[in-house]
Formats: structure tokens, C-alpha cells, sequence
């Protein structure tokens, strides 16, 4: 399957709610309240929402004391490198069958996937939902020779009910599974999701609470989904996407690193390149030398695992694995191609023997 989105557009003047909405089924994620009031626990927005309401998220509804919650519909389904996640220690070279919804439960001026995330929004949106069953996913992910499947594109927190439906299914036909989040995390829609997924990747914003509470959450909030993904048990990945003037200077990304170092020094940490989108148009995009500064920042924080993502071959050797024992190349990487591969099949480094964590 080529690396395309499927969209399949509304017809007429039908507003995008009247379409989605009948492609519901009840929540899990949430508890009754008095007055017919549901409190929904699928993210840390911990939304209160009336009868007749809908969440932060635009996409969980309140019908007559019942929280409705999507399923049965993709906007976006890709089968496309692991790397591309990106994952750099779950199943290197492989390729992963990754879906998303429509909706998120922040509103970030720069996201790259606002078409569907902010569908609900903006009215410029042209996000669309194509009936799919979990099935289907499924069926498509072994045709295509996928090794894993992941909910990507919008924020997956917010579809956790369909997401389970899929992995529940891709674990029986033996499929890694995965998250890519902006780890806006409850303990209970971790615990809901733990006996089925295997490896999340966070995206790590900025370590300024001012700048997140410009994108719709709170710091501490996702401070706290990275400790629990990890104390969890997850197989977890950090990505932070260098903005110029936004989270940029050396003192927040010392920060950033120190903070991952603090939960453990293992955790892959990945620097990528903005460009301009969406409503941040005005900025300049990253070049390879920001991105080189912040690997050295967290190599020198202690970190074990620091790549440069976004601009291939543009940042010297930083998109290679290194054992951190005696420092040899063990996985080559260009982009979303992969060279040469040196770790043991049971993750070791075949020089130093020292273990090299993730999911191999």
C-alpha cells in the first residue's frame, strides 16, 4: 500500500458532526454523574460534559446521560515505515499499518496533520470519515506484510475504545501495537489500553507550561502521562519537534533531556525539524544545526539514545544507533531507510554484549 491518506468526501453541504456522529457506539472511558452528566477520563482534560454536549475533543458526545464515543471509520490509513512513527527500537525496517480518526483534545498552531485533527474546528478542515471495520484493518495489515499496527494522525487518547477494538484483534493475528500520542494521559485510559499495546510514542511539546497552555494542556499534565507510560511497562519513545522561537533555546532542551533522564536515561529521545504549517506560517523552519545542538544537549544530559529526525543526512551520523557501552554503530539509518543492522537477535550489542532496550 502506498503511503497515502484515504479520504472520502462528504457529499453536499452535510456538516461534518452529522456525519460522524452516527458511527458511535457507548464509552468505556468515563463514569455517571448526577443530572445526567458523564465525566469522561479518556484524557487529562477529565471533561464534565451535560446532556446534549460534546468534549473538549469535539468528538465524545453526552446523549441523555450516555457517553458516545467513535468507532467504525478511519480518516486516515497508511501502511508506511516504523521509523516514520517514529519508533527506532520496535522492529527496525519493518513496515506499520497506522489509521487515524478525526478530532484531538488540543489545538496546536502548527500541527502537520490539521485537516483531521481540528476537522470539528476549522472550518477549513477537509478531514472526512470512511466506514471501516477493525477487521478490515487488520485483514489490510497482514496483506501488506505490516509487522505492527498503530493509531496515529489524530490524537488516539480520544478514540481509545476503537483503537482496542483493532489491537485486540491485531494481537491475535500476532501484530505489534502501538500508540503515537501527545501523552495527555489519564492512569485509567493507560491501564485500559496496557494489556493490548506495546510501544508509545509522546510528544514531548516544549518544557514551558505557558507554551502548552497555548496548545490546549497543561505541562505537568504530560510530564505525568511519560512517567506512567513508562513505570507502566510500555515500550516508550520521546519526540520533540524543535520549533524556532517557541521551545528552541539550549536551556529548555537541557531541560527536556534532563527531565527524560530523571525516568530513565534508556528512553529514545528524537529531535525533528519543524516546517511551516497550518497557523504558523511566519516562523522559519529548523535547520540541521538546531537539531545537532539538541542531540549534544542530551548526549551530554546523559541521555543513551539521541537521534536527529526530519532531514536525512543533514545531521551527520545522529540518525544511527549506538551502543551506549562501547559506542558502535549498531543500526544505520538514512530517513526511513535502514543500512546495516548489527544487534544480536536477542538485542544485544554483538561487541560488548551490552543489551540494547526496545522491542526487537
Amino acid at each position: 500500500m502506498s503511503a497515502k491518506k484515504v479520504r472520502q468526501p462528504i457529499a453536499g453541504d452535510v456538516p461534518l458532526s452529522s456525519a460522524i456522529d452516527p458511527l458511535v457506539r457507548e464509552g468505556e472511558l468515563y463514569e455517571k454523574l448526577p443530572a445526567g452528566v458523564v465525566h469522561c477520563y479518556a484524557c487529562a482534560h477529565h471533561c464534565k460534559i451535560r446532556p446534549g454536549a460534546r468534549g473538549i475533543c469535539q468528538v465524545r458526545y453526552n446523549v441523555n446521560g450516555t457517553l458516545l464515543v467513535p468507532q467504525g471509520y478511519v480518516s486516515a490509513l497508511n501502511c508506511d515505515p516504523i521509523e516514520k512513527k517514529p519508533f527506532f527500537h520496535v522492529h527496525p525496517g519493518s513496515d506499520v499499518m497506522t489509521f487515524g480518526m478525526l478530532g484531538c483534545d488540543l489545538h496546536c498552531s502548527y500541527c502537520q496533520n490539521w485537516d483531521i485533527s481540528q476537522a470539528l474546528r476549522d472550518a477549513g478542515a477537509e478531514g472526512a470519515p470512511m466506514r471501516m471495520t477493525a477487521q478490515q484493518i487488520v485483514r489490510l495489515a497482514r496483506q501488506y506484510g505490516a509487522r505492527g499496527i498503530a493509531s496515529s494522525y489524530n490524537e488516539p487518547l480520544i478514540t481509545s475504545e476503537w483503537a482496542m477494538e483493532i489491537f485486540r484483534l491485531g494481537r491475535q493475528a500476532g501484530l505489534t501495537c502501538m500508540y503515537v500520542s501527545n501523552g495527555n494521559a489519564t492512569r485509567e485510559v493507560l491501564e485500559y489500553l496496557h494489556p493490548f499495546t506495546d510501544a508509545y510514542k509522546i510528544d514531548l511539546k516544549s518544557m514551558r507550561d505557558a507554551n502548552y497552555r497555548s496548545l490546549g494542556a497543561v505541562l505537568e499534565h504530560i510530564l505525568d502521562g511519560i512517567r506512567r507510560v513508562h513505570e507502566m511497562g510500555f515500550w516508550l519513545e520521546i519526540v520533540t519537534l524543535i520549533v524556532p522561537g517557541f521551545n528552541d533555546s539550549t536551556d529548555e532542551l537541557r531541560d527536556a533531556a534532563r527531565f527524560i533522564k530523571s525516568v530513565s536515561p534508556d528512553i529514545p529521545w528524537h529531535v525533528t525539524a519543524f516546517h511551516s504549517d497550518y497557523r504558523m506560517q511566519e516562523r522559519e523552519n529548523t535547520g540541521a544545526a538546531t537539531l545537532v545542538r539538541a542531540v549534544e544537549i542530551g548526549y551530554a544530559e546523559g541521555l543513551h539514545f539521541v537521534y536527529a529526525g526530519n532531514l536525512p543526512g543533514r545531521t551527520a551520523h545522529y540518525e544511527d544507533t549506538f551502543c551506549p557501552g562501547c559506542h558502535t554503530t549498531l543500526i544505520e539509518r538514512s530517513g526511513f531507510r535502514i543500512g546495516a543492522v548489527r544487534l544480536t537477535a536477542e538485542g544485544n550489542c554483538p561487541h560488548c554484549h551490552r543489551h540494547i532496550p526496545g522491542l526487537w
